[in-house]
């Protein structure tokens, strides 16, 4: 197996490719090939099987796109190529593709195939003629059964995203079309993963390939800064939002695990202001087609997706892409921020991270071998300084408007006729512009709960009156008054400060008593006498991404004696 590594004095040319293709490769404005391009290319043109080991965002699809182009006879009618790929989304990137490095070749046909579209379309590209078939496994079988596509010419046929294609399911089909093609075709499979089943499947339909794997320090593309935020289930809606409200994005993809997630999610936040749409398998195909194209367009700015309803989306208005709900493996995490950082730009990932889901953040770490760097909620003073600034920058471009000296009349007549200082007529004109969404966003006081009485065994009430929250302890046990640096403004919740606790210091239900949540910080009652090694733990405790500095609380009142230890 070879490895392949990228030379910067490289160029499509010495790969061996006509001027044609050249030419669009120019167009486009690509310069040097990717590690992929480099070593795949030059074996694909001479006519060798490939088998490639390659991530998502490596640019695979050019890597065997251009040889195919290269090679085409165009005074052949029936399907010279067949592109298989996962997904509807997938197949119509690679038609793009292709249609974009044709450019300089005239009377190139590349036909999509794939469900959820109709297949009269389909039969009249099939009965004039095409070159290249690119379609998932599902509606290329179809056409085999009913004899409208007649693969008995076919000369190149690729696997794209194989190991996907069997995750899915098209196993069977895969096979299926395989066997229904000629023996001398090339063939050139991909997959990001090289599993048993893939390399039989290499075996069995390849004939001496070329084996190629790119070797990268890591599985995640360096030019994507990954960011992690703490926070439990309830706050996700409001960290998204604020998040949404101090990040620099263009656009951007909200991953969850649910359709019916996607539909809730997009509908809050449209709800907030912002332009999302969900999409996920129940969407109708064309519906997606358009939210995409609306992603693309700049008319709509989040799509709230699932991991299957999301792959082969490649849109470079992407910048961030934010994991609502964390993938349980790391494959996926892999191919969800792949959506951003394509083709060398920079990109942003930001996964919300529960507190019991901190191990799924360890297994990220060690898998892609890349540190997250964890991030804290945006304050509403953040917010605030945002909204601030990008008001001034609507002001200043409004400065610009050639309308500025009508308006500025309108405005003068204004104060001459009732007498008011122009300073108030603008504040006026800004309240009327904001809306019924305020400027300024308000720091919410956390919602009171009532004291609440313990039942004892025999249904008397008993107990303590426990404030904000407080499980019941053995009445043996000293307590003590703690202070942590989380309050109020961290929105931190008494079952927060519970779980934190417990799980780092090794504190069970029993240990805790009253919890009182300030501004600034919170008191909790704990065992007067903590382990040494408790100490140590809790030191180093985040709560909402904070540290939580946890020391003794003696009390406001002067000349109280410190409890003893």
């Amino acid at each position: 197996m070879t490895s392949a590594e990228t030379t910067e004095q490289q160029t499509f040319a010495d790969l061996g490719l006509g001027p044609k293709v050249l030419k669009a490769l120019s167009d486009v404005g690509y310069e040097s090939p990717s590690a992929i391009q480099a070593e795949t290319i030059p074996h694909l043109l001479e006519g060798r099987d490939v088998m490639g080991l390659a991530q998502t965002g490596t640019g695979k699809t050019a890597a065997f796109a251009l040889p195919i182009l290269d090679r085409l006879d165009m005074s052949q009618k029936s399907p010279q190529a067949l592109v298989l790929a996962p997904t509807r989304e997938l197949a119509l990137q690679v038609c793009e593709a292709f249609e974009k490095y044709a450019s300089h070749q005239r009377g190139v046909h590349v036909l999509p195939v794939y469900g959820g579209q109709g297949y009269g379309p389909q039969l009249t590209a099939l009965r004039r003629g095409v070159h290249i078939v690119v379609g998932t496994p599902g509606r290329i079988m179809d056409h085999l059964e009913k004899g409208t596509l007649d693969l008995t010419q076919l000369r190149y046929l690729v696997l794209d995203e194989a190991d996907e294609m069997l995750n899915m399911g098209f196993a069977e089909d895969v096979e299926t079309i395989l066997a229904d093609t000629p023996d001398d075709k090339q063939v050139a499979l991909f997959s990001a993963t090289m599993p048993k089943q893939i390399r039989n499947l290499s075996q069995k339909y390849l004939h001496d390939p070329v084996e190629i794997a790119i070797e990268r320090k890591t599985r995640t593309a360096e030019n994507i800064a990954q960011r992690y935020l703490i926070c439990s289930y309830p706050q996700k809606v409001d960290a998204l939002t604020r998040i949404l409200e101090v990040e620099n994005f263009e656009a951007m993809i909200v991953f969850v695990r649910t359709k019916n997630e996607t539909e809730t999610l997009a509908e809050k936040l449209r709800a907030r202001g912002f332009g999302a749409a969900a999409i996920n398998g129940d969407v109708a195909q064309v519906q997606r087609e358009r939210t995409v194209n609306q992603l693309k367009d700049g008319k709509l700015d989040i799509l709230v997706a699932t991991d299957v309803a999301a792959r082969g989306i490649d849109v470079p208005r992407i910048t961030h892409v934010v994991n609502y709900d964390i993938p349980t493996d790391t494959e996926s995490y892999v191919h969800r921020i792949g959506r951003t950082g394509r083709a060398g730009r920079s990109g942003d990932a930001i996964s919300f991270i529960t507190p019991r889901e901190r191990y799924l953040l360890k297994h990220i770490e060690k898998a892609t071998r890349q540190p997250l760097t964890q991030m804290q909620l945006p304050s509403v003073e953040d917010v605030n300084a945002t909204r601030l600034t990008r008001f001034d920058d609507k002001i200043t471009e409004a400065l610009e408007s050639p309308q500025i000296g009508f308006f500025r009349d309108v405005i003068g007549h204004y104060v001459k006729n009732h007498d008011v200082p122009e300073a108030d007529v603008a504040a006026a004109l800004a309240i009327v512009l904001q809306g019924d969404t305020p400027l300024i966003m308000e720091d919410q006081p956390e919602p009171q709960r009532r004291p609440r009485k313990e039942y004892d065994d025999r249904g008397d009430r008993g107990g303590r009156d426990r404030g904000s929250r407080g499980p019941r302890r053995g009445p043996s046990q000293p307590m003590a008054t703690y202070k942590i640096q989380v309050g109020k403004r961290h929105r931190v919740e008494p079952r927060q400060i519970v779980g934190a606790i417990a799980n780092e210091g090794g504190l069970g239900r029993n240990d805790f008593g009253a919890i009182t949540i300030r501004g600034d910080y919170s008191l909790v009652e704990l065992p007067a006498k903590l382990p040494g090694d408790a100490w140590d733990k809790l030191r180093e405790t985040r709560i909402s991404g904070k540290l939580i500095e946890l020391s003794r609380d003696y009390g406001p009142k002067k000349g109280k004696k410190p409890a003893q230890d």
